[in-house]
């Protein structure tokens, strides 16, 4: 009866799985190679489509590295001082999981619009954040925020600080006990959590929708293009940009996958 009922988890687990990921996954590629490879060569070599994928990478390309030394940094001030505030921090890190990202675009809307006082302010020195570039990478530095801190964070704690007291002991500055100790031990987990970063700055699209404008060829990303794409009636481009996004996010799944052991290592 157990290995019945091990067997019966199995087939229910993999049933779920495919019905929710793998079976919507072979219907995008099979609508998008319906017709052959033609028309989505043509869909994807489009401008608007070619730079809607440049966009997306530069913007991950910014907000990846952004996120990563400030995750690093964050999560050492967390687990290894205590100050006022702490747990206040602490939260406000977790907010792009608790906020819907469509009101993080309207707060951005309201803090940096040309009506805002800081909008104005920059607008006058002829920086424009609302509806351009930096707005979508400001958008989707929030969203991605979290994800290294929560990677790296539990891995201080139980590292400990024995070895950087040793160091330190030994003459090392500050900086070379980060560089020679404390790095090496949180590599697994800071490329843990750039691996998550990178995959939701790629699939980023409640936030940067608002803030963007979504202009066609100046401020859309690839997930708005997919959008764009459907609701005007051209399914081939929106299914030929959506293989390109769930390829991106496979790429980023077996990235996953290969730290994963060294991480439990």
């Amino acid at each position: 009866m157990a290995g019945r009922g091990r067997v019966a988890l199995r087939v229910a687990a993999l049933a779920y799985l495919g019905l929710l990921l793998a079976l919507p996954l072979a219907l995008i590629f099979w609508r998008t190679f319906g017709q052959g490879l033609g028309p989505v060569w043509a869909a994807v070599t489009r401008f608007e489509a070619v730079h809607a994928l440049w966009l997306t990478m530069f913007v991950a390309l910014i907000a990846v590295p952004v996120n990563t030394v400030f995750g690093v940094l964050c999560a050492i001030v967390l687990t290894r001082h205590r100050f006022w505030g702490r747990s206040l921090v602490n939260a406000l890190i977790d907010l792009p999981f608790a906020v819907s990202p469509v009101v993080v675009g309207l707060a951005l809307v309201f803090v940096y619009g040309s009506g805002s006082p800081v909008g104005g302010w920059l607008a006058a020195r002829g920086v424009q954040v609302v509806f351009s570039i930096p707005g979508i990478v400001v958008a989707t530095v929030f969203a991605c925020l979290p994800f290294v801190v929560r990677e790296v964070a539990p891995v201080l704690q139980e590292v400990g600080t024995e070895q950087e007291q040793a160091a330190a002991t030994l003459g090392a500055s500050s900086w070379q006990t980060f560089w020679r100790v404390t790095l090496p031990s949180i590599r697994s987990g800071v490329g843990y959590g750039v691996v998550l970063t990178t995959a939701r700055a790629i699939g980023e699209f409640g936030a940067v929708s608002v803030v963007s404008g979504r202009l066609l060829g100046q401020t859309q990303t690839l997930t708005m293009y997919v959008e764009e794409r459907f609701q005007d009636f051209d399914p081939v481009g929106a299914y030929a940009a959506a293989v390109v996004l769930a390829l991106l996010a496979v790429a980023t799944l077996l990235a996953m996958n290969l730290l994963g052991p060294r991480r439990s290592a």
